[in-house]
């Protein structure tokens, strides 16, 4: 962002309460750009004895992760994330548990994370290129975003289990 949003003056850097932030050149506006991070929505997808694991259109060719997105206006997160499973992989979904919360520093996002058991066929969305299916028990977290949620939703299942080739 380079001009401000309230009266179109440049934004320069300030450092404000040891924070470093872009404000509003003009003396008689004051605004203040905090670029807060994101709220996204996650969800480790249990569909019948698998994880189910999806891959972005974009992506790389080995890269899958959860079944996540963006919180819309005036939704919950517990509906986001159903509203999620619906429009990526086809599916009906029933929250489970609220696995955790986790920043995602790299992409400027909070990540809300839940386990969703999900019933019905899956039908691929127009945002994913690839949906994997894992057994539990050959399923690995992965050092960024998302894999801290899957990270924890198997230890609370009592192990890691081996790696994912």
């Amino acid at each position: 962002m380079k001009f401000c949003p309230a009266c179109g003056s440049a934004l320069v850097p300030s450092t404000q309460e040891g924070r470093t932030r872009l404000i509003c050149s003009s003396e008689s506006c004051g605004y203040i750009f905090h670029d807060n991070p994101v709220p996204v929505v996650a969800a480790l997808v249990e569909h019948g004895q698998t994880v189910l694991l999806v891959r972005n259109k974009g992506w790389p060719d080995k890269w899958y992760g959860l079944v996540s997105g963006f919180l819309e206006r005036g939704e919950t997160p517990e509906e986001g994330i159903l509203r999620e499973v619906k429009e990526e992989v086809g599916l009906r979904g029933e929250i489970i548990s609220f696995i955790g919360a986790y920043a995602f520093l790299e992409m400027n996002q909070v990540i809300l994370a839940y386990h969703v058991r999900a019933h019905g066929e899956i039908v691929v969305g127009e945002e994913i290129a690839g949906v994997k299916a894992v057994p539990p028990d050959k399923l690995r977290p992965w050092p960024l975003g998302t894999g801290h949620a899957v990270r924890d939703w198997l230890a609370a299942r009592g192990g890691l289990g081996p790696t994912v080739a």
